[in-house]
């Protein structure tokens, strides 16, 4: 099988973690290389269902190893609060399939208080943060001002580190936003709580990997959220504050020298995006909500109803080319069943202009969507796993999509359960 990225083509929620948790049967290793407990990914299987925002969407496959590589946004509390999450349902977790990189650093409490903190005064003009504390713990890692994980293995160390890191830190805090600043007796109980815990889980993963690429063995790279909210790529400044594109999985993952063989963009049949932002193809009113119901559109990490819209050719285009996608997952095809006409987006306008060219950031707000319509097919699809048993306009619509975006579509998702695929 050798190397494959699993990315979001998209905004995000697209369905990355059941197409990881099916393809995981054929893999030895499942790595996050990227992101931390700001998004969800759903995953439904034998053991229920569940919403993952760090835990690597292998943790149910029995003998795959999973990692969570450098590139992660490292939150010990709601790390270990999931692992008992999913524990209780009867799914193992051990040092033997979940290892935490030594260098992945650690989300602290002030990275989310900070995140708060830098909404509010925004305002009307926020990112729509999910307040996790992603981007100050991203700022704060480019400083260089982060724990890695490793040094809750060496105490001494890492008490002068910590000491060192809150004096600057409360200069922030207290003198910036007038918040109340950080005790030490409060940092040293989390970390006695929460970092403790997850300690036997730490280990030099860079090691590991370069074993098992010695030895042969399959690795799959799971990404978080989509093209569009790359840090680099994305919806600038609407983007999540790291790369979420696949050629960023060697450099997250702690394996820099892997080359990815395969990269499965995942596609949701129509749109969705959560939080702020240009979002061109949206819908509003009756239709948005008809969607939204039918596809239960609300983020699996905030519950927020998500924005809806018609499949967005312009901006699933700009997504494949920027992932360099290889193959497609077109998931929730069974949502459009109710639809009599199916909308498209297939190209924008632009001060005037038509165009098939995904915009500058700036530019995107005054984008219109120019909606073409398809037949509908009108009839259950989720009981089919055949292609040739599809109706003749929901074979139609995806290969309008297939031949718009420039990419093969290998697999079509009828409903949210492992089996609930089709293979071309």
């Amino acid at each position: 099988m050798g190397n494959c990225a699993i990315v979001g083509i998209n905004w995000g929620d697209e369905g990355k973690g059941r197409m990881v948790d099916l393809l995981t049967e054929s893999y030895d290793i499942v790595i996050r290389y990227q992101g931390g407990g700001n998004a969800g990914h759903t995953v439904i299987n034998e053991y229920g269902k569940f919403a993952l925002h760090l835990l690597p969407s292998g943790i149910f496959r029995k003998g795959v190893v999973n990692i969570l590589g450098n590139g992660v946004a490292l939150d010990p509390e709601n790390l270990w609060k999931e692992i008992e999450e999913v524990t209780a349902k009867g799914v193992p977790i051990t040092p033997e399939n979940l290892k935490i990189s030594d260098r992945a650093s650690l989300l602290l409490p002030w990275h989310r208080e900070l995140d708060g903190l830098e909404e509010a005064r925004l305002a009307d003009k926020k990112y729509g943060s999910t307040k996790q504390g992603i981007a100050p713990f991203y700022s704060d890692k480019y400083q260089k001002k982060t724990i890695m994980a490793g040094e809750l293995l060496y105490p001494e160390h890492l008490t002068e580190h910590l000491a060192d890191l809150l004096g600057w830190k409360n200069l922030t805090l207290a003198g910036v936003y007038g918040a109340e600043p950080v005790k030490v007796a409060e940092l040293r109980e989390w970390i006695d709580t929460y970092c403790e815990k997850i300690k036997p889980f730490i280990c030099d993963t860079g090691a590991f990997l370069r074993k098992a690429q010695a030895d042969g063995k399959d690795i799959l790279f799971e990404a978080q959220l989509g093209a569009l909210r790359d840090l680099d790529y994305g919806i600038y400044p609407y983007t999540t504050s790291s790369n979420s594109i696949a050629s960023y999985a060697p450099v997250g993952s702690g394996l820099p020298s892997a080359k990815i063989d395969e990269v499965i963009g995942v596609v949701k049949a129509y749109s969705t995006c959560v939080g702020e932002g240009p979002f061109v193809c949206e819908l509003y009113g009756s239709e948005a909500d008809a969607l939204r119901e039918a596809g239960f559109e609300y983020g699996a990490k905030t519950g927020r109803p998500r924005r809806v819209g018609p499949i967005d050719i312009v901006a699933t285009r700009y997504g494949v080319q920027v992932q360099a996608a290889t193959n497609i997952a077109l998931t929730k095809l069974d949502v459009l069943s109710f639809m009599d006409k199916i909308p498209v987006c297939t190209h924008y306008t632009v001060g005037g202009k038509e165009t098939d060219e995904f915009p500058f950031p700036s530019v995107l707000d005054s984008a219109k969507p120019v909606i073409e319509y398809m037949d509908g097919w009108k009839c259950d699809i989720s009981g089919i796993r055949k292609w040739e048993d599809l109706p003749v306009a929901a074979q139609r619509y995806v290969e309008f999509i297939e031949k718009e975006i420039g990419c093969h579509v290998g697999f079509i998702s009828v409903g949210p359960e492992r089996d609930s695929i089709i293979i071309r």
